[in-house]
C-alpha cells in the first residue's frame, strides 16, 4: 500500500488558516503548531477548580450505552481507564447518518483513535478516545441518506425516505424494521457483486434488525467498525446523559445574556479578521433548544422571556429552570453551546474537527470563558483519497495527475478527444466557417449599398448558414465520441471515483462500498496507515 501527500481544496479558509497556524491565538485557545499545547492543555485539565461532571456518573452512562451498542473487551478497558480521574479524552463526532454516513464518519473515528494513542505516550498518561454521536439534531435530510457507484457509473443516492415532521431529533426518530430492510435491500441492488458482498449485507442485517433509530443503527456500525480499538461512543441525545448535565444547562439558562455576548463578541471578531461566520451568532438568542412535543424548538430571549421564534412555548426564566429540574431531557444545545457541554462531560484533551468545524468553535472561545473553561487543543481530521488500480492505470494512460483531475478534468478531456479527431475534421469546420464569413463579408457590404434593409437581411442569413455548418460540426464531434465510447467511460469512471458530485470522494461514498470492494479487513489497513495530524490530505493507493 502506497500513501502519498496530495494538495486538496477544502473550502474552509479559516480552517486552513488554523492549520497553518495563523490567527491562532485570536480565535482559539492553542497553536495546533507550539508542541508545548499538549502538555498545557493537560495541566489545565489537572486543576481544581474548572466545571465538570461527576466522573463515576459519567462512566455509569457510558458503560450502560455501550453495553448496548458497542460491548467489545477493548471498549470496557477503555471505560475502565476513564474512571480514573487522571486519564484524558480526545473526542470528536458527527450527526448520525444512514450505514455511517461517508466516509469521513471513518477517517474522523480513525483520528481519534491514533490522537488518543499518540497523547498517551507523549504525556505518560491514559487518553481514551471518545466519538461523539449528535444524536440530538434534528436535520434528517442531513442524516437520512449515503452514495454508492454502481456498475453502470451512476453515483447514486440511497435514502431513507422521510415519515415524520423533521422537526425532532434524529435519535427520537423510531425506525421501523421494515425501513431497515428497504435500505438495505436497495444497497444490495446498486452494490456490485463482490466475494465480500454477502458478509456485509449480513452484518448490516445483523445489526440493523436491532436498531431502533438511526442513531442506534449508527452506533452499533460504528462501533462493529472501531470498537476493537477501544473507541467509546456516546449519543448526545440519551435521555441517562441529560440528567448528568443539568448544571451546566442551568449556566447556560442562568447567564443566557452573558453567553450571548460572548458569542456576538467572537463573531464581531471573525469578521473584523476578514473571515465568514460558519455558526452565526444572532441577538437575541439562547442558544439553546427546547423539545416541545417531540419537536426541537431553538428559543430566542423577549421581554425578559425564553420562547421559539413563533410563541409556541413561552417561559420565565424561573420557569425553564424548574423544567430542567423535572425533564432534563427536553433541553438540547446548539452548535455554539454544544463544545462547551462536551468539555463539561468530558476532559477533553483534543476535539478532533473537520476544517469547517475548526472555522465555527472560532465564535465558541469567548462563550468558553463565561463558563470558566478553555477551548480544548483542536486537531484537524485526516484525509484521504483511496485510488484504487483501475483508476490508477487509467490515469496513467491518459497522462492525468491528481490535481488534472480535481482542477482541470473537463479540459483535459476535451483536449484528448479533440486529439481522436483524426481526419482534422474540427479544424476543416472552423476553416469553412472562416473562409464562409470572409467569403460572404464582401457581398454584405454592396447590399447595404443597393438597399439599407438587405444588408440587415444578409447578416441574418449568413448566421443561419453559420449556424447550420456548426450543427454539422458538433453532429461529427458526437460521432467522434461515440466511436470512442469505451474509453470516455474511463474518463467518466475516474472522476466520479475520486470526485464524485464534485465533491471530494470522502464526503460522498459511504464505507460500505468500500468494504463491498475490499472486506472488512480494509478497517485494519486504514488503521495500519501512519497517522498524520497535521490537516494534510493523502492519495492511500489500494
Amino acid at each position: 500500500m502506497n500513501v502519498i501527500p496530495q494538495a486538496l481544496r477544502k473550502g474552509s479558509a479559516l480552517g486552513e488558516d488554523y492549520v497553518r497556524g495563523q490567527h491562532a491565538h485570536e480565535l482559539y485557545e492553542y497553536d495546533l503548531q507550539s508542541d508545548q499545547s499538549l502538555q498545557h492543555r493537560a495541566e489545565w485539565l489537572d486543576t481544581a477548580h474548572r466545571p465538570r461532571v461527576d466522573r463515576n456518573a459519567l462512566v455509569k452512562v457510558l458503560t450502560s450505552y455501550n453495553a448496548t451498542y458497542n460491548d467489545d473487551p477493548a471498549v470496557r478497558e477503555s471505560l475502565e481507564k476513564l474512571k480514573d480521574e487522571q486519564s484524558l479524552v480526545v473526542v470528536g463526532g458527527q450527526q448520525s447518518g444512514l450505514f455511517t454516513g461517508s466516509l469521513l464518519v471513518v477517517y474522523k473515528a480513525a483520528t481519534i483513535v491514533h490522537a488518543a494513542r499518540m497523547a498517551s505516550q507523549k504525556l505518560g498518561r491514559e487518553v481514551v478516545p471518545v466519538f461523539w454521536i449528535a444524536g440530538e439534531d434534528h436535520d434528517w435530510d442531513e442524516a437520512d441518506h449515503t452514495y454508492v457507484l454502481t456498475s453502470e457509473l451512476e453515483v447514486r443516492r440511497l435514502r431513507m425516505e422521510s415519515w415524520h415532521d423533521g422537526k425532532s431529533s434524529v435519535s427520537q426518530v423510531a425506525v421501523p424494521k421494515k425501513k431497515w430492510e428497504e435500505a438495505i435491500t436497495e444497497l444490495e441492488l446498486v452494490l456490485a457483486d463482490s466475494e465480500f458482498k454477502t458478509e456485509i449485507l449480513e452484518l448490516l442485517r445483523g445489526e440493523l434488525a436491532q436498531a431502533s433509530n438511526l442513531s442506534e443503527g449508527f452506533a452499533r456500525l460504528v462501533g462493529r467498525l472501531f470498537g476493537r480499538y477501544g473507541l467509546v461512543l456516546v449519543d448526545s441525545a440519551d435521555p441517562a446523559l441529560r440528567a448528568i448535565e443539568r448544571p451546566m444547562f442551568k449556566q447556560l439558562i442562568e447567564r443566557s445574556d452573558e453567553f450571548e455576548q460572548a458569542y456576538l463578541t467572537a463573531a464581531a471578531r471573525i469578521e473584523e479578521l476578514g473571515y465568514e461566520q460558519q455558526a452565526q451568532a444572532v441577538e437575541g438568542a439562547a442558544n439553546l433548544f427546547y423539545i416541545h412535543e417531540g419537536q426541537r424548538m431553538l428559543l430566542y430571549k423577549q421581554d425578559g422571556k425564553f420562547m421559539d421564534r413563533r410563541g409556541t412555548v413561552i417561559f420565565a426564566k424561573e420557569e425553564l429552570l424548574d423544567l430542567l429540574e423535572r425533564c432534563p431531557e427536553r433541553f438540547s444545545n446548539n452548535v455554539l453551546t454544544r463544545p462547551l457541554m462536551q468539555d463539561y462531560l468530558f476532559p477533553v484533551l483534543q476535539a478532533v474537527l473537520g476544517l469547517g468545524e475548526i472555522a465555527y468553535w472560532a465564535g465558541t472561545k469567548d462563550g468558553f470563558k463565561v463558563a470558566g473553561m478553555q477551548m480544548p487543543i483542536l486537531l484537524p481530521r485526516m484525509s484521504f483519497t483511496l485510488l484504487d488500480p483501475v483508476t490508477k492505470k487509467h490515469m496513467q494512460q491518459y497522462g492525468l495527475t491528481f490535481e488534472d483531475v480535481m482542477e482541470r478534468f473537463e479540459s483535459r478531456k476535451e483536449a484528448w478527444l479533440a486529439e481522436q479527431d483524426k481526419l482534422g475534421m474540427d479544424g476543416m469546420f472552423e476553416q469553412v466557417k472562416a473562409e464562409f464569413e470572409r467569403l460572404y463579408a464582401p457581398l454584405i457590404g454592396r447590399l447595404g449599398e443597393l438597399q439599407s434593409g438587405l444588408s440587415s437581411l444578409g447578416e441574418k442569413n449568413q448566421a443561419k448558414i453559420v449556424d447550420q455548418i456548426s450543427f454539422l460540426q458538433t453532429k461529427t464531434k458526437q460521432t467522434i465520441a461515440r466511436q470512442n465510447e469505451a474509453e470516455l467511460r474511463r474518463w467518466d469512471r475516474m472522476y466520479k471515483t475520486l470526485f464524485p458530485l464534485d465533491r471530494p470522494q470522502e464526503r460522498v461514498y459511504t464505507v460500505f462500498y468500500t468494504l463491498n470492494r475490499y472486506g472488512l479487513d480494509w478497517i485494519d489497513t486504514l488503521m495500519s496507515v501512519e497517522p498524520d495530524l497535521t490537516g494534510g490530505h493523502r492519495i492511500i493507493e489500494v
